[in-house]
């Protein structure tokens, strides 16, 4: 969790800064890119806001009413990030992009600006704002990308493919993910914009702001669809159950393991609920014993594993 809130933290300020940086940029030079990438900025912000939240009110200890917990309260504001800011922001960006393709205005170039008596040619300034987004989203992106390294190695992943099919860590694949698209983002400014410079052609600015639309909206849908798995109530994956299996499966006392279930309740919380037939020999009081016995195993195996109930079957 520790992690996960330094990587927000990081992301909060870098991006709070570039957007202030950019939006100056569109107001000096009216490029459509930089207005989409303003946008782009503004809902970075507000994300990191949202899974702040979500990280504070997740913390809450179980009540009566959640009775596991306010785990899940990460997953949901996780799922508001795609829906109300990286879609409204991904759909603004694209209609602002087409309505530059389909009507040309001006698009970075234009009279030089005076700054502290100085002449500076607009691209510049989109160009200095635009690699110092750069550099402070690698700064944030390689926060997210070593905690994400980090649960790899401890949990034995193949790669990041695999960490984002079975991570439940959503503030720590939301960070990373929106770092990738805001350095992609970025370049994609910066290309539009040189090549309106290069050319004269106003239509590489629009068509990178288009693009950095299109990017935000297909970040939303693959956000929420990453998000409504672990809403759900979204299993393990087989081999990990299976290894948690195994362990009540191999124990002697234990003639067999009639079901079992485990499901996230929260962020790297396990909810491990299982039908367990055990040696009829036992009496009562060694029953109750050996079941302590074995959450301790599951718990000390997966750290994961927060909440377990054995049901003993006759």
């Amino acid at each position: 969790m520790a992690g996960s809130t330094s990587v927000v933290v990081a992301a909060l300020f870098a991006n709070g800064a570039i957007a202030i940086l950019k939006f100056l940029g569109f107001l000096a030079t009216g490029s459509p890119s930089m207005l989409s990438e303003t946008y782009h900025s503004i809902s970075d912000t507000g994300n990191q806001v949202f899974l702040l939240i979500g990280i504070r009110d997740s913390k809450r200890g179980e009540t009566q009413s959640h009775p596991f917990g306010h785990g899940k309260s990460q997953f949901f504001y996780s799922f508001l990030v795609s829906v109300m800011l990286f879609g409204i922001a991904g759909w603004e960006s694209a209609k602002h992009g087409y309505d530059a393709l389909m009507h040309p205005a001006h698009g970075g170039g234009g009279e030089a600006l005076v700054l502290a008596g100085f002449e500076i040619e607009p691209v510049l300034v989109n160009v200095a704002i635009l690699l110092g987004a750069i550099a402070f989203e690698s700064y944030a992106f390689l926060k997210a990308h070593a905690e994400l390294r980090r649960q790899i190695e401890e949990y034995e992943w193949t790669g990041l493919v695999e960490a984002f099919r079975q991570t439940s860590d959503v503030t720590t694949l939301t960070a990373f993910t929106e770092d990738t698209v805001a350095l992609t983002g970025a370049v994609l400014a910066l290309v539009g914009i040189g090549l309106t410079e290069f050319t004269g052609n106003e239509m590489f600015d629009a068509g990178a702001a288009l693009l950095i639309g299109i990017l935000l909206m297909g970040f939303a849908i693959a956000l929420a669809w990453e998000n409504k798995r672990l809403l759900i109530g979204e299993s393990v994956p087989v081999d990990e159950e299976q290894a948690l299996r195994d362990i009540v499966k191999n124990d002697p006392r234990v003639v067999h393991v009639d079901h079992f279930r485990a499901s996230y309740v929260g962020p790297e919380k396990l909810l491990v609920a299982l039908d367990v037939s055990f040696d009829p020999e036992l009496d009562t009081e060694e029953l109750d014993d050996h079941i302590t016995e074995i959450e301790s195993e599951l718990r000390a195996a997966d750290d994961r594993v927060h909440f377990v109930y054995i049901e003993p079957e006759l």
